[in-house]
């Protein structure tokens, strides 16, 4: 199924569990390389379904957490989620991308950092301030599956109750492996009643936006979460 699966809490399929906002301050994170990419202050003006609100308004912070192996299309996930602008290429993370969107009385940073072995060394330092970790993965990459397992495993180890959606991206390419197949290859069952746990294909490229593995519904999702109180 193209519909995102519900995992953890409960089995069954759905987008609107009851979440906790479970995010803790964080008393000091480390001075990050210079954001690349996408940048910081990227707003998605023109965006449908993306609200402007009047400057005086208060706004609901949220942050989420996007993590994964270096290829796995986590900047080509963003840039659709923030802009959904037609790109040729969309040139990988080497640093951190910090990216801002506005949605129904939401304010959400979504923070990617890089997934190259020497940046994975920062992840567990961003863990404690996010409200969402998105954990995206090259559903093509066999040969590392078992890396990003390993990785995912030791992060959700430390955040035993924050709330994960795993992408199963690449679901455009022709060898990729199935959600349901990911699933078991990555010991997301194991998982299952400790947090929320969302399992959804996606595909972040211009042709994918009006399919079902759009990654227009993983933004529905996250707003579906973070608007719980």
């Amino acid at each position: 199924s193209s519909r995102p699966v519900r995992l953890g809490k409960g089995q069954g399929v759905g987008i609107a569990p009851v979440v906790t906002r479970l995010g803790k301050a964080l008393d000091r994170q480390p001075d990050p390389p210079e954001h690349v990419g996408l940048g910081k202050g990227v707003q998605g003006r023109g965006t449908p379904g993306i609200s402007h609100q009047d400057p005086l308004e208060p706004l609901d912070w949220r942050q989420v957490l996007v993590l994964g192996l270096d290829g796995a299309g986590k900047s080509s996930v963003l840039h659709y989620i923030c802009s959904q602008t037609a790109r040729e290429r969309i040139a990988p993370t080497h640093g951190f991308n910090s990216v801002q969107l506005y949605v129904e009385g939401l304010e959400m940073d979504l923070l990617e950092v890089g997934g190259s072995q020497n940046l994975r060394a920062y992840w567990p330092h961003y863990l404690s301030q996010a409200d969402v970790l998105v954990f995206v993965v090259d559903s093509v990459d066999r040969s590392r599956l078992l890396t990003a397992r390993q990785e995912l495993h030791t992060l959700l180890a430390a955040e035993p109750r924050l709330p994960l959606i795993v992408l199963a991206n690449k679901q455009d390419k022709s060898d990729a492996l199935s959600a349901a197949e990911l699933q078991e290859e990555l010991a997301l069952h194991t998982l299952s009643e400790q947090r929320e746990l969302f399992l959804l294909p996606t595909s972040a490229t211009w042709a994918s936006l009006s399919t079902a593995t759009s990654v227009l519904r993983v933004k529905n999702l996250l707003v579906t979460l973070l608007s719980q109180p």
